[in-house]
């Protein structure tokens, strides 16, 4: 078995929808970033990367490459489970947790919870999706995603 984590982070912008998850959620500002910002699946993807010992998401998607920008983050998704399989891993469960002080999340983490279960071909119950808030972290202008996945041996 092998334990991967990921953490990512993004700050708040005008103008930009709010992906989270793969979901657009309704809020008045988006989640800056050179992709589409979505601080989840970057977070995903990096855990599922760690922990068959691959390349972190920078590495394999540059910011500096044009190629990525506003793209779906659930292409980096999918290259991480390429990845995984291709090591000889399957994922058995996900673990999430967001920081965030608005949108509440609460209101859309089934809907991010079955769409993450489409992405990673896991039944939802194998899917924990959490959200705190802040509470005078000083990042009230940010979206953090904490992931940790489970692989075992194929």
């Amino acid at each position: 078995m092998r334990i991967g984590l990921g953490w990512d982070s993004h700050e708040f912008q005008p103008g930009i929808p709010l992906k989270i998850g793969g979901i657009t959620l309704p809020h008045d500002q988006g989640l800056g970033g050179h992709s589409d910002g979505d601080v989840l699946l970057h977070a995903l993807t990096d855990a599922l990367l760690g922990a068959v010992a691959a390349p972190d998401i920078g590495s394999l998607f540059p910011p500096s490459d044009a190629k990525w920008k506003g793209a779906d983050s659930a292409v980096f998704l999918r290259e991480a489970l390429q990845r995984v399989r291709a090591a000889g891993y399957r994922l058995v469960n996900v673990d999430a947790t967001l920081v965030l002080a608005a949108p509440k999340i609460g209101p859309h983490a089934a809907t991010i919870r079955d769409h993450l279960a489409k992405l990673l071909d896991l039944p939802p119950d194998c899917i924990g999706i959490k959200a705190k808030t802040p509470e005078g972290m000083g990042t009230d202008n940010a979206a953090i995603a904490h992931a940790v996945v489970l692989l075992e041996r194929t």
